[in-house]
């Protein structure tokens, strides 16, 4: 067998076993020796910023990396918005980049980059394979640079010569090193504060945000009074009824200072210490006061499960904690806009539903009007590059077939990488996709204000989205998704439930002033 084989062979044996794709002429060999393993799925995207995306939704649900398949240094630009997402949620992905022949790159054909400074700042770990008996090898380390806590991107580059090339054997991925332990000095720290009687919040991300997480996180509350907070953006959160609730920090700075205020201990675990997302003049950078100590219990590449566990052992924290009991809300009425739609959500969604969240602005309410919803997990844009929403879906619907993905959608973002609804259509993938209408980037408008701009005709045109509107009924058509637009609570209503009693992509269209 050749390099690519090898390498397609190696991955399905590592458990690598779906790869999204969006190939040229360099990756035809590894295209061909797809065709010739069984147990690779294959999933086609018109972008590369949709396979990156597809990627990073597929591992924060199936736990395991995909592969994308790029072409070339252009391919890998064009996807590395979403393998920066990727980065920030730690999500594994086996990222194979084609690259020109190993003799033909001093030549400078047009394509010709360095792919890897490209590949770099998004990546874990970067290789680029120089003969094609080697190329096995190299996918194993690949897998388990990946795999490695915490989690990351892997960037294989293959040049063409060692796709074509005569392959080694198929090889078997390395042990992976188990997750190093807080330091009993940490835990001891940690408890002292708890039990300090001074406010005190666990702040948490990563695997915390998991049923058993949070269940240790709930003891630890319930003996020592401390409050419990989110990131805020997440990789995944396990959420609904029947799971212990959690506040996220508020994004804007002003709301998420307030929300911190008095707090005189903060315990990080899973995350880092909280920060704005961008500087604001005459506004904090770190979020916490002035005089509370940080203390990180267990940073993310660590067993944060065993220093939960240890921590709620040293604080004497009950064997269980009560769950906080409430109805989920009712079906609304009233006028159509951001409250009726997130209490619509909280109502209906079913059991098990997958919640993709690149709602942006019009969203903010929609996580706690869900509180006591049926369970479900929630995914959110974790590292602020817009446009992953529509790709992360159909990746978490490819990691979880069985279950309904409801990607809550902005219409700009959603802009970015809306050619991953052909994906949806072509895969058959059961993702209900609501867009949220209001033809315009209007974060972008409180962001002026937050920044002390004062904009002017010109600068608000580059903020809306109106001259012409975009149809979206129209692109989800064109992109072979069954789509509807609503202008009211009851259309809105009656197609959402629509949407959910169907397999398949289905896409509504919500106008909102």
């Amino acid at each position: 067998m050749n390099g690519a084989e090898s390498l397609v062979r190696t991955l399905v044996a590592g458990g690598v076993d779906v790869s999204f794709t969006n190939p040229g002429t360099s990756e035809m060999h590894f295209v061909a020796a797809l065709d010739r393993v069984e147990g690779m799925r294959c999933v086609l995207f018109l972008f590369e910023g949709g396979a990156t995306g597809a990627a990073d939704g597929y591992a924060r649900m199936a736990d395991k990396p995909a592969s994308t398949l790029l072409h070339l240094g252009p391919g890998l630009g064009n996807g590395l918005a979403n393998l920066h997402n990727a980065r920030r949620a730690r999500s594994p992905v086996v990222n194979i980049v084609g690259e020109h022949a190993t003799y033909h790159r001093r030549y400078d054909a047009p394509l010709t980059s360095d792919i890897e400074s490209i590949a770099r700042p998004v990546s874990a770990w970067v290789r680029t394979c120089e003969d094609s008996r080697a190329v096995a090898q190299e996918g194993a380390a690949a897998i388990a640079a990946a795999r490695a806590a915490p989690g990351g991107v892997a960037t294989l580059i293959l040049p063409a010569d060692t796709a074509w090339g005569e392959g080694g054997e198929v090889a078997a991925v390395p042990a992976l090193p188990e997750r190093a332990k807080a330091d009993e000095a940490a835990i001891r720290a940690a408890a002292d504060a708890l039990r300090s009687g001074e406010p005190a919040v666990l702040f948490l991300g990563d695997r915390t945000l998991r049923r058993e997480g949070l269940d240790l996180a709930a003891r630890i509350a319930a003996a020592t009074g401390a409050r419990l907070m989110a990131q805020v953006a997440n990789a995944r959160i396990e959420r609904g009824a029947g799971r212990h609730p959690i506040d996220r920090l508020p994004y804007p700075v002003d709301a998420a200072v307030d929300r911190l205020a008095g707090t005189r201990h903060l315990i990080v675990v899973g995350t880092t210490p909280p920060v704005a997302f961008f500087a604001y003049p005459g506004k904090p950078s770190e979020l916490q006061p002035r005089d509370c100590a940080v203390q990180v219990l267990a940073d993310p590449s660590m067993d944060q499960t065993d220093a939960l566990e240890r921590l709620a052992d040293l604080v004497g924290a009950p064997k269980a904690a009560p769950v906080p009991s409430g109805a989920k809300p009712e079906a609304p009425t009233g006028p159509l806009n951001a409250d009726t739609v997130g209490l619509a959500l909280g109502a209906l969604m079913p059991e098990g539903a997958i919640v993709c969240d690149e709602s942006i602005t019009t969203g903010r309410n929609f996580f706690p009007a869900s509180r006591f919803a049926a369970p479900h997990d929630w995914l959110q844009l974790s590292g602020g590059s817009i446009g992953l929403g529509i790709p992360m879906a159909t990746g978490a619907a490819i990691a979880c077939p069985d279950r309904k993905v409801i990607n809550i959608q902005a219409d700009g973002s959603g802009l970015y990488t809306a050619q991953a609804l052909w994906t949806q259509a072509r895969e058959n993938l059961d993702v209900l996709t609501l867009i949220w209408a209001n033809r315009s980037y209007a974060i972008l408008k409180a962001e002026l204000a937050n920044v002390g701009a004062n904009p002017g005709r010109k600068a608000l045109d580059m903020l809306t989205l109106d001259q012409p509107p975009i149809d979206w009924v129209s692109l989800a058509r064109g992109f072979g998704v069954e789509a509807r637009r609503v202008e009211d609570l009851d259309s809105f209503l009656a197609a959402f439930r629509a949407g959910l009693s169907r397999r398949g992509p289905f896409l509504i269209e919500v106008t909102l002033g």
